[in-house]
């Protein structure tokens, strides 16, 4: 979602606009007063579908309009309704006399934002990206459920969150919201975080909807990829997030894809979504992102946001012209009230409180030490011995003050940041460095040691300050953001030459990238450890602490490859003119224009680690790579089908043994490579456990395996079926790094 100037709903008139907030404060000063219970919708023993369709009864054709709106973005404009806004992303008007209330948007992809513009406080936990490198579905619970309970504290009752399109581009500046380059991990974790964020009675989304896997040009771009890549990489993350979390809303795309626009394309929205997956929420737009009227509503799009352009006098004029049928309106009006009801925004209605900070900074901490992996441990250098080290130093743009964030509509306000953001600051083009010090947080663990700073940016003075000292911690930055790519994967202002100069002076020299995606690093050979933070989030550095002194065991792996070089990657075929970064139409609304250059995905199925497998290409750190302290073993594997006809699990188990000589979490990986007649890449992801040891200790561990996972998407018969054959079963630490193999046999 990003920011707009559209002016919001004018088809009330000045006269109606009265009236209708003369209704809103009565009724609902009426509904606190606990008369709701007399609307027969409000029997809770009733489903969301018989409470909608009770009050769907009850609309005039204005009121059900007003709902399939937005009332306008609070950046700019002159809407009449504005003061009903909570000051959030975007809001839709309620029906108040028949205790329907508005719907308060507000991005949260990583925390809530605007909190230090309403004077509230909001926690920033690790980027989207960074949660994923846990590999674990309840912490991601625990990030959805405290997202949204800081969501009803500041008054908010709808999240705009719950990212899931693939790296397909490791270059894209919105990786960081979302959750990796495997289907099947991110729509777990993404799903996991939906469902807990709702449990909390706030209406959670999954976004951006479909193939949104880039930014450069993305209101004008028509993304081409035939039906099976697609059924088989970015939407099946949809599909398993969708089935998880089951979400009460999607929000479509900006872009194209195969030719329509994503937020008018039937195929996406109704004969996958709403049919195939039996979606029962509703589909917004992204902001600005409607283009037609009668075009979208017959492809499934039931929400406009954030004005109301094609769902407001447009809509209304094409209903009593029958142009769209009754029917049609009516379902997209009945989406959003079952929404509300099963989400539980109405029987649970918002009352603002206040935040429990201390609670949010220990959870966001916690979650961060999840997420950090550690790259590279040299000679063991890490953990760090706080009786033993003497002098350490610390360099890094800002590592004396704070650690960097992800841009954009995600952004979150860092309370007390010396560089916090307003609405005015521009969060496309202005870096925020939330104020959590990894020069405080390591001289707090390391009381004994002169720790001291150098910014870096003189890299010979950095040098000098490097050899004077026993061990030195580098803190390494690539910032992204919405609505622009990284031109590379190389680390900005220099850093490269920074670390290489320090890396020469002392060998004992410690990297932490602060990134929100894959970074090359032509100096990996050259320093003793490596640690991928990612943008870790309020208490950022107290977590990178906490694993470089070994107060925790680090257990994080990759969800995304780190290629050599971008020489590497896959490079998607422009066809027709690309609009410049800035330039009209590349990251703004251009009204009813169409797609002017298509990108074609021909890698289609090879996304991420199974391009790399697929070319045969070296890669930095393979996806599901990361180190620990302890070290592991695996033997015993087999692999047991269903034994019921028709079976839709197979149980893979192996022991797994912790070989070292302190506790850990293994993170172990189930791949499967498929038969050749599948056409299919070498090997895919179909499962995973995290199995916490204690020295010395061996557990049975036991994977299922859905049979979707091991099957393909045939587009003759629109649908999933298994080949047979022989499917090679491997199990192991990484996606390289798989010691166990067997086989079994598909009939």
């Amino acid at each position: 979602m990003t920011e707009s100037k559209t002016t919001g709903s004018q088809a009330l008139g000045a006269m109606a606009t009265l009236i209708l907030a003369g209704v809103f404060a009565v009724g609902t000063a009426w509904a606190q007063s606990g008369h709701q219970e007399t609307f027969p919708w409000m029997n809770t023993a009733l489903t969301p579908d018989e409470r909608a369709n009770l009050v769907l009864k009850e609309l005039t054709l204005d009121e059900k309009i007003i709902l399939i709106h937005g009332q306008g973005s609070p950046f700019g404009g002159t809407n009449p309704n504005a003061y009903l806004s909570n000051g959030g992303d975007g809001f839709s008007l309620g029906i108040p006399r028949l205790g329907i209330p508005p719907l308060q948007m507000i991005g949260s992809a990583y925390g809530v934002r605007f909190s230090a513009v309403n004077g509230r406080y909001s926690t920033a936990l690790p980027s989207n990206l960074a949660s994923t490198a846990s590999w674990d579905p309840e912490a991601a619970c625990e990030y959805g459920a405290l997202i949204g309970r800081e969501e009803r504290a500041q008054g908010f009752n709808m999240s705009l969150a719950g990212g899931v399109d693939l790296a397909r581009e490791l270059r894209n500046g919105r990786n960081f919201e979302y959750h990796g380059e495997d289907p099947i991990l991110a729509g777990t974790i993404v799903g996991q975080r939906v469902r807990c964020e709702q449990a909390q009675h706030v209406i959670g989304e999954l976004k951006h909807y479909a193939v949104n896997d880039q930014e450069t040009g993305r209101n004008l771009a028509d993304a081409i990829l035939d039906k099976r890549a697609m059924r088989e990489t970015d939407l099946l993350a949809f599909e398993i997030g969708n089935s998880i979390g089951q979400p009460g809303a999607v929000m479509c795309a900006y872009n194209a894809v195969n030719g329509d626009y994503a937020c008018e394309n039937k195929y996406l929205l109704t004969d996958v979504l709403k049919k195939a997956w039996n979606f029962q929420g509703f589909v917004l737009s992204d902001w600005g992102g409607t283009h037609s009227t009668v075009k979208a509503s017959a492809a499934g799009l039931d929400m406009e946001q954030p004005g109301d352009d094609y769902y407001g006098a447009a809509m209304k004029k094409a209903v009593l012209g029958g142009t769209i049928s009754a029917t049609e309106l009516d379902d997209h009006v009945r989406r959003i009230l079952r929404t509300e009801f099963a989400s539980g925004i109405i029987d649970f209605p918002i009352r603002k409180g206040v935040v429990d900070a201390e609670s949010g900074l220990a959870i966001s901490r916690h979650l961060a030490e999840q997420s950090i992996v550690l790259l590279k441990n040299a000679h063991n250098l890490l953990p760090l011995d706080r009786a033993k080290v003497r002098s350490i130093a610390i360099i890094g743009m800002h590592a004396d003050e704070g650690m960097i964030s992800g841009g954009g509509s995600a952004q979150v306000d860092p309370q007390g940041s010396f560089n916090s953001p307003v609405r005015q600051k521009d969060l496309h083009k202005d870096a925020v460095w939330f104020p959590t010090s990894p020069l405080k947080a390591i001289g707090a663990m390391a009381p004994g040691a002169q720790v001291r700073f150098d910014s870096g940016a003189d890299p010979a003075a950095a040098a000098a300050l490097a050899k004077e000292s026993q061990v030195v911690i580098i803190f390494a930055y690539q910032w992204t953001h919405e609505a622009h790519d990284l031109p590379n994967l190389t680390l900005p202002d220099n850093q490269d030459e920074l670390i290489e100069k320090v890396a020469a002076a002392n060998p004992n020299t410690i990297v932490v990238l602060e990134t929100g995606t894959a970074a090359t690093m032509p100096w990996a050979d050259r320093v003793s450890g490596i640690l991928e933070a990612w943008y870790a989030g309020s208490k950022g550095a107290d977590a990178v602490a906490n694993i470089i002194f070994g107060e925790v065991n680090p257990s994080a792996k990759l969800p995304i490859t780190f290629p050599v070089s971008e020489a590497d990657l896959p490079h998607p075929i422009l066809v027709g003119p690309s609009p410049e970064e800035g330039a009209p139409g590349a990251n703004m609304r251009t009204g009813v224009a169409r797609p002017t250059f298509k990108v074609h995905y021909d890698e289609g199925l090879k996304v991420g680690y199974k391009w790399f497998d697929a070319e045969n290409k070296t890669v930095l750190f393979p996806f599901g790579f990361g180190l620990s302290y302890t070290t592991y073993n695996y033997s015993d594997l087999e692999v047991m089908p269903d034994s019921n006809p028709g079976g839709s699990v197979t149980t893979v188990s192996f022991q797994v043994k912790n070989t070292g000589s302190r506790a850990g979490v293994e993170i172990a990986e189930v791949y499967v490579s498929l038969p050749a007649s599948a056409g299919e890449p070498p090997k895919r992801l179909v499962g995973w456990s995290r199995v916490a040891l204690d020295p010395g200790e061996t557990r049975k561990v036991k994977v299922t395996v859905d049979a979707k996972f091991l099957s393909v998407f045939d587009e003759a018969t629109n649908g999933w079926k298994l080949i047979p054959g022989v499917y090679t079963f491997r199990v192991g630490s990484s996606s390289r790094d798989l010691a166990l193999t067997t086989t079994m046999a598909v009939h």
